[in-house]
């Protein structure tokens, strides 16, 4: 391993020894997907600095180019690996980030991301494009599955925690990757959540609200970032050096790469108008503090010929480079440019392992009846659109998706769909199991309906699996209308009025809006896009295999209409609701049941020490994991303030009847505002601690302090 004295005297070194080409070319990314073998050569001859999307023989050949310039610096090559290795077949797919995140699992998610490094690692690659810090707080965005969700705090701890997976102990390990934390910064907030479109926020904002799980990301040693779509105040965030060159690098430390997203420095002049030329926008990228380019490859030459013209402080480049290089050398690419990963790691045991211990706790449970568990029953149908669909339970940045979708791909096993979980499982006790489609995410047909209704007539039980498909989500597909598309609701209809036990499943990449179906239903389950094993999960729980202890990392609307409702919303509404509509989401953050029941008792908190402690007790007749959740209001405050604020959870695994005492060592910092001069402080008066399930009123505990 490089040492840090050394790593800064070689990158010194090196950079004295550039020409001004070599280094305009080392800032370069390039999309193999976008130019020819004989392009992406030249490239490499030229001295690029990372290629994008390559892999195999062809990163091989590209790396040898590279290694035969004239300094021979190596090249870095990044894959999109979102959740898993995805766009590789042959790789472990994991839950999205947001089923990951009801997980409410640090620990988890690390082994998440040490198992993506190593399978990315034996590919050849060197570095990931993942977490997304971005906050889903409206949820007809098109990348709400790629986030952890809606509250700062527990984005800030799963991309934390997923990061020293990535990373692990050394860069320089032959399974360790680059980790990149992205989009730098508020690109979820686009106005109507629309892609890319300017930003609602002020600098306060900023702080206070996004730039907290950035900060964690520093924290744990993210080794690189990027910088995100859209703008701030109508200042293009490609281009905005406050944020980037002053707030992240300057005041947070960030000493790694910061990567712009696919071509936006082209798009300062394309789509954002904030240029007049390659050129200009080539100046303002540089001197804003993006260190490395993604896609737009006119860069090169202008950068060139702005310093050449006295237009573009050479210094500028130099520091660039010189991070470019830094990253390199502590990931020991010099010695060992093609990272050797762990041979047979790809869908090994270990992986396999990790990623169906994810699916389960990422199932959540929201209404139950007692409908489930499923027993003593002969039969069971199991239908819909999403029943039977591999893709739609993978979700996005997967080999479906990309880098081109292919709805003809075969999928590679293992997996498990909800129907093959059920099949597996009731196999085992001799029950039956019925199948029909139902209707399309998309279209439906009368017949299809029919064929749903004969077969659920003749069962004891319906599973029903309702959700979304990859044509409605993902980057630039932005939804207006949230209600479950086609003829799904008119499925749930038929089949609610044969007066089963009805279970419905979600599978979908978001929050959608089922209010009928969560009244109507007997039982309601959340499942996201739980990867290879999600559908053996959700089976699991339908049978009371497994005792679902997932929490809602996202907030459900009842209606598109009612967004953004996210529950740490700030007061002041006059009514404080829509007046066709109840005040409160479908289900709040945190929200998520058990088949066991939880009470809590006993809360304290001390003033001096910032201890908080309560009693949680496992009153049902099954273990079960609970998460305790820790929230906080300022009750009166210089600003407006959240109503409550996510400061600390822990999951805490009981026994039937057992009890413990779960204590939180917290700091007057969590209790902290920023101030319009972009100050955090924590001002004095009284403050309200709340501890429970979810982020509910009725769910929490409550104590008032003062400070």
């Amino acid at each position: 391993m490089t040492r840090p004295n050394e790593v800064e005297a070689r990158a010194e070194a090196l950079v004295s020894r550039m020409t001004l080409p070599e280094k305009a070319a080392q800032m370069m990314q390039v999309p193999y997907s976008t130019v020819t073998r004989e392009e992406a050569l030249a490239w490499a001859r030229l001295g690029a600095g990372s290629f994008l999307h390559v892999l195999g023989d062809d990163a091989r050949e590209l790396q040898a180019a590279a290694l035969s310039t004239r300094l021979s610096i190596p090249l870095l090559f990044g894959i999109d690996a979102i959740h898993g290795h995805g766009l590789n077949e042959n790789a472990t797919i994991f839950p999205s980030q947001l089923a990951a995140a009801c997980s409410f699992d640090r620990a988890l998610v690390q082994a998440m991301g040490r198992a993506t490094a190593r399978e990315v690692a034996t590919d050849g690659l060197h570095w990931t494009f993942s977490p997304v810090l971005c906050l889903g707080r409206d949820t007809r965005w098109g990348r709400i599955d790629e986030t952890f969700g809606e509250d700062p705090y527990l984005a800030g701890e799963m991309g934390a925690a997923v990061i020293r997976g990535y990373q692990g102990d050394s860069l320089g390990a032959d399974d360790s990757i680059l980790a990149c934390a992205k989009h730098y910064i508020g690109y979820g907030e686009a106005v109507g959540a629309r892609d890319a479109c300017d930003t609602e926020m002020t600098y306060r904002k900023l702080r206070e609200v996004f730039l907290p799980p950035f900060e964690k990301a520093v924290r744990a040693g993210c080794a690189t970032a990027m910088t995100a779509y859209g703008s701030i105040d109508s200042t293009p965030f490609t281009a905005c050096e406050k944020v980037l060159r002053g707030i992240l690098k300057e005041e947070l430390g960030f000493d790694g790469i910061l990567v712009t997203d696919w071509d936006n420095v082209q798009a300062l002049v394309t789509r954002q108008f904030a240029a007049a030329n390659i050129g200009e926008a080539s100046r303002m990228a540089a001197e804003a503090g993006n260190d490395m380019v993604m896609t737009s490859l006119g860069f090169y030459e202008a950068a060139i010929a702005l310093v050449e013209k006295g237009l573009l402080d050479e210094r500028v480049i130099d520091d660039a480079v010189r991070r470019i290089l830094r990253i390199k050398l502590r990931m020991g690419l010099f010695e060992k440019p093609e990272k050797k990963g762990v041979p047979g790691c790809f869908a090994c045991e270990e992986h396999l392992s990790i990623c169906e211990a994810l699916a389960r706790e990422s199932v959540v449970l929201l209404k139950n009846n007692g409908a489930l568990p499923l027993n003593d029953i002969k039969s069971v149908a199991v239908i819909g659109p999403n029943a039977d669909d591999i893709r739609a339970q993978y979700g996005d940045w997967t080999y479906f998706s990309h880098p081109l979708p292919d709805p003809a791909r075969e999928p590679k096993r293992p997996y498990a769909t909800v129907l093959e979980g059920v099949r597996e499982l009731a196999d085992e006790s001799g029950m039956r199991v019925s199948y029909a489609h139902g209707c399309g995410i998309l279209d439906g047909s009368e017949a299809e309906l029919e064929e749903a209704v004969l077969a659920a007539q003749n069962c004891d039980a319906v599973v029903l699996v309702l959700g979304d498909t990859l044509d409605q989500h993902g980057e630039g597909k932005d939804r207006a209308d949230l209600a479950l598309s086609s003829a799904q609701l008119t499925l749930f209809r038929r089949l609610r009025a044969l007066k089963k036990p009805l279970a419905v499943v979600l599978v979908a990449s978001k929050p959608l809006c089922a209010a009928e179906v969560a009244q109507g239903a007997d039982a309601l389950l959340c499942a996201f896009n739980g990867g290879m094993f999600g559908g053996r999960a959700v089976a699991e729980a339908v049978f009371g295999r497994l005792n679902p202890s997932g929490k809602l990392p996202i907030s459900f609307p009842r209606h598109s209409g009612q967004l953004p409702v996210y529950y740490n919303y700030l007061p002041g509404w006059h009514g404080g609701k829509y007046m066709d509509l109840p005040e409160t989401p479908l289900f709040a953050f945190g929200e998520g049941l058990s088949y066991t029941r939880y009470e809590y008792s006993n809360l304290t908190f001390d003033t001096k020490t910032f201890l908080a402690a309560v009693d949680v007790k496992n009153a049902g007749g099954m273990d079960g994991t609970e998460t305790v959740q820790v929230y906080f209001r300022d009750l009166v405050s210089s600003i407006l303030t959240p109503v409550k604020q996510l400061i600390a959870f822990e999951r805490v695994f009981l026994k039937a009847g057992d009890t413990k005492r779960v204590a939180f060592s917290l700091c007057k910092d969590d209790f902290s505002l920023v101030t319009p001069d972009e100050r955090r402080v924590t001002e004095p008066g009284d403050f309200v601690l709340m501890v429970g399930a979810s982020s509910k009123d009725e769910d929490l505990l409550n104590v008032t302090f003062t400070l």
